[in-house]
Protein backbone atom coordinates (compact mmCIF):
# COMPACT_ATOMS: atom_id res chain seq x y z
CA UNK A 1 0.00 0.00 0.00
CA UNK A 2 2.94 1.91 -0.71
CA UNK A 3 2.32 5.70 -1.96
CA UNK A 4 -1.24 5.34 -1.82
CA UNK A 5 -2.77 9.05 -1.79
CA UNK A 6 -4.60 9.58 1.85
CA UNK A 7 -6.93 12.00 2.84
CA UNK A 8 -7.83 12.60 6.64
CA UNK A 9 -10.78 14.22 7.15
CA UNK A 10 -13.51 14.68 10.44
CA UNK A 11 -16.79 13.02 9.95
CA UNK A 12 -20.52 14.65 11.62
CA UNK A 13 -21.68 12.72 14.05
CA UNK A 14 -24.24 11.35 11.22
CA UNK A 15 -21.60 10.13 9.26
CA UNK A 16 -19.25 8.66 11.88
CA UNK A 17 -22.31 6.24 12.83
CA UNK A 18 -23.20 5.51 9.01
CA UNK A 19 -19.48 4.71 8.81
CA UNK A 20 -19.56 2.77 12.18
CA UNK A 21 -19.84 -1.18 10.73
CA UNK A 22 -16.70 -0.57 9.04
CA UNK A 23 -14.82 1.76 11.47
CA UNK A 24 -15.43 -1.04 13.97
CA UNK A 25 -13.93 -4.08 11.52
CA UNK A 26 -10.74 -1.87 11.02
CA UNK A 27 -10.86 -1.93 14.91
CA UNK A 28 -11.44 -5.38 14.76
CA UNK A 29 -8.62 -6.13 12.20
CA UNK A 30 -6.08 -3.61 13.53
CA UNK A 31 -6.52 -5.03 17.34
CA UNK A 32 -6.78 -9.34 16.68
CA UNK A 33 -9.95 -9.31 18.38
CA UNK A 34 -12.70 -11.99 17.71
CA UNK A 35 -15.12 -10.48 15.04
CA UNK A 36 -17.48 -11.64 17.51
CA UNK A 37 -17.32 -8.59 19.48
CA UNK A 38 -18.81 -6.49 16.33
CA UNK A 39 -21.99 -5.65 17.61
CA UNK A 40 -21.38 -4.79 20.95
CA UNK A 41 -18.54 -2.57 19.98
CA UNK A 42 -20.76 -1.21 17.64
CA UNK A 43 -23.49 -0.04 19.68
CA UNK A 44 -20.86 1.30 22.14
CA UNK A 45 -19.21 3.54 19.65
CA UNK A 46 -22.64 4.75 18.55
CA UNK A 47 -23.09 5.55 21.96
CA UNK A 48 -20.29 7.73 22.48
CA UNK A 49 -22.10 10.12 19.72
CA UNK A 50 -23.40 11.59 22.05
CA UNK A 51 -20.41 12.82 24.34
CA UNK A 52 -19.56 16.27 24.61
CA UNK A 53 -16.76 17.17 22.58
CA UNK A 54 -17.38 13.99 20.23
CA UNK A 55 -15.00 14.16 17.52
CA UNK A 56 -14.70 11.40 14.74
CA UNK A 57 -11.55 11.78 12.00
CA UNK A 58 -11.05 8.75 9.30
CA UNK A 59 -8.14 8.00 7.44
CA UNK A 60 -9.57 7.33 3.39
CA UNK A 61 -7.22 6.31 0.16
CA UNK A 62 -9.64 6.69 -3.00
CA UNK A 63 -11.29 3.60 -2.35
CA UNK A 64 -11.52 3.03 0.99
CA UNK A 65 -11.66 3.68 4.79
CA UNK A 66 -8.18 2.46 5.99
CA UNK A 67 -7.80 4.26 9.77
CA UNK A 68 -10.10 6.09 12.13
CA UNK A 69 -9.62 8.28 16.08
CA UNK A 70 -12.07 9.16 17.89
CA UNK A 71 -12.69 10.87 21.03
CA UNK A 72 -14.62 13.12 23.46
CA UNK A 73 -14.11 15.96 26.44
CA UNK A 74 -13.24 13.80 29.73
CA UNK A 75 -16.19 13.12 32.31
CA UNK A 76 -16.93 11.39 35.40
CA UNK A 77 -19.86 9.91 33.89
CA UNK A 78 -17.95 7.36 32.02
CA UNK A 79 -16.91 3.97 32.92
CA UNK A 80 -13.08 4.69 31.89
CA UNK A 81 -13.24 7.97 33.93
CA UNK A 82 -14.26 5.79 37.03
CA UNK A 83 -11.56 3.45 36.30
CA UNK A 84 -8.35 5.78 35.69
CA UNK A 85 -9.33 8.07 38.61
CA UNK A 86 -9.45 4.96 40.84
CA UNK A 87 -6.21 4.20 39.35
CA UNK A 88 -4.56 7.18 40.04
CA UNK A 89 -5.91 7.69 43.39
CA UNK A 90 -4.39 4.55 44.56
CA UNK A 91 -1.14 5.35 42.67
CA UNK A 92 -0.93 8.96 44.41
CA UNK A 93 -3.91 10.91 45.45
CA UNK A 94 -7.40 11.78 45.44
CA UNK A 95 -6.18 15.62 44.83
CA UNK A 96 -3.80 14.27 42.45
CA UNK A 97 -6.60 11.88 40.14
CA UNK A 98 -8.83 15.25 40.76
CA UNK A 99 -6.47 18.00 38.91
CA UNK A 100 -5.20 15.61 36.09
CA UNK A 101 -8.91 14.44 35.55
CA UNK A 102 -10.50 17.83 35.62
CA UNK A 103 -9.68 18.88 32.08
CA UNK A 104 -9.26 16.04 29.26
CA UNK A 105 -10.23 15.22 26.01
CA UNK A 106 -10.26 10.99 26.42
CA UNK A 107 -8.74 9.29 22.99
CA UNK A 108 -11.15 6.71 22.88
CA UNK A 109 -9.12 5.11 20.04
CA UNK A 110 -7.42 5.18 17.31
CA UNK A 111 -6.80 2.06 14.64
CA UNK A 112 -5.27 2.25 11.32
CA UNK A 113 -5.91 -1.24 9.06
CA UNK A 114 -2.82 -3.76 9.34
CA UNK A 115 -1.93 -3.43 5.57
CA UNK A 116 -1.52 0.71 6.34
CA UNK A 117 0.54 0.81 9.52
CA UNK A 118 3.93 1.99 9.59
CA UNK A 119 2.79 4.63 6.76
CA UNK A 120 2.27 7.36 9.39
CA UNK A 121 -1.13 7.59 9.31
CA UNK A 122 -1.68 6.81 12.97
CA UNK A 123 -0.28 10.03 13.58
CA UNK A 124 -2.09 12.25 10.64
CA UNK A 125 -5.04 11.21 12.46
CA UNK A 126 -3.92 12.01 16.35
CA UNK A 127 -2.68 15.17 15.26
CA UNK A 128 -6.36 16.35 13.48
CA UNK A 129 -8.13 14.11 16.31
CA UNK A 130 -6.64 16.66 18.73
CA UNK A 131 -6.17 19.68 16.92
CA UNK A 132 -8.26 22.78 18.51
CA UNK A 133 -9.25 20.53 21.65
CA UNK A 134 -11.01 22.61 24.08
CA UNK A 135 -9.01 20.58 27.21
CA UNK A 136 -5.93 20.86 29.13
CA UNK A 137 -4.39 17.57 28.74
CA UNK A 138 -5.22 14.64 26.43
CA UNK A 139 -5.33 10.91 27.85
CA UNK A 140 -5.36 7.50 26.24
CA UNK A 141 -5.35 3.94 27.46
CA UNK A 142 -3.27 1.22 25.27
CA UNK A 143 -2.54 -2.40 26.10
CA UNK A 144 0.81 -2.95 27.86
CA UNK A 145 4.07 -4.86 25.67
CA UNK A 146 7.14 -5.92 26.13
CA UNK A 147 9.75 -2.39 26.15
CA UNK A 148 6.87 -0.56 24.63
CA UNK A 149 8.03 -2.34 21.36
CA UNK A 150 4.72 -1.56 18.80
CA UNK A 151 3.67 0.83 16.42
CA UNK A 152 1.42 2.28 19.06
CA UNK A 153 3.79 2.99 21.88
CA UNK A 154 6.11 5.07 19.53
CA UNK A 155 3.46 7.04 18.02
CA UNK A 156 2.60 8.29 20.93
CA UNK A 157 5.69 8.94 22.67
CA UNK A 158 7.13 10.39 19.75
CA UNK A 159 3.90 12.81 20.01
CA UNK A 160 4.81 14.20 23.56
CA UNK A 161 2.69 11.56 26.04
CA UNK A 162 4.47 10.24 28.94
CA UNK A 163 2.94 7.92 31.60
CA UNK A 164 0.27 8.60 33.64
CA UNK A 165 -0.55 4.89 35.49
CA UNK A 166 1.41 1.85 34.14
CA UNK A 167 0.57 -2.39 34.75
CA UNK A 168 -3.00 -0.66 35.37
CA UNK A 169 -5.94 -3.79 35.28
CA UNK A 170 -9.14 -1.69 33.90
CA UNK A 171 -12.13 -3.80 35.76
CA UNK A 172 -13.25 -6.99 33.69
CA UNK A 173 -10.19 -7.13 31.52
CA UNK A 174 -7.21 -9.44 32.21
CA UNK A 175 -4.72 -7.52 30.61
CA UNK A 176 -2.29 -4.84 31.54
CA UNK A 177 -2.74 -1.49 30.22
CA UNK A 178 -0.68 1.52 30.18
CA UNK A 179 -2.35 4.94 30.96
CA UNK A 180 -0.53 7.85 28.98
CA UNK A 181 -1.03 11.85 28.58
CA UNK A 182 -0.33 14.69 27.02
CA UNK A 183 -0.72 18.48 27.42
CA UNK A 184 -2.47 20.60 25.03
CA UNK A 185 -2.72 22.17 22.75
CA UNK A 186 -0.28 20.54 20.07
CA UNK A 187 2.72 22.49 19.41
CA UNK A 188 3.51 22.29 16.17
CA UNK A 189 7.42 23.23 14.55
CA UNK A 190 7.63 26.30 12.98
CA UNK A 191 8.69 26.83 9.44
CA UNK A 192 12.26 28.52 9.39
Amino acid sequence: MKDVNVSIRRLSPSEFALLAPRLVDIYISAMGYDPAVHGQRLRAWRHDLIRPGFTGIIATTPNEVIGVAYGFLGTRETWWDRQVRRGVSVASSTNEADELMRDYFEVAEIHVSPAAQGMGIGRKLLTELLWNIPARTALLSTPEVDNEANNAFGLYRSMGFTDVLRHFYFDGDDRRFAVLGRPLPLEFPTAG
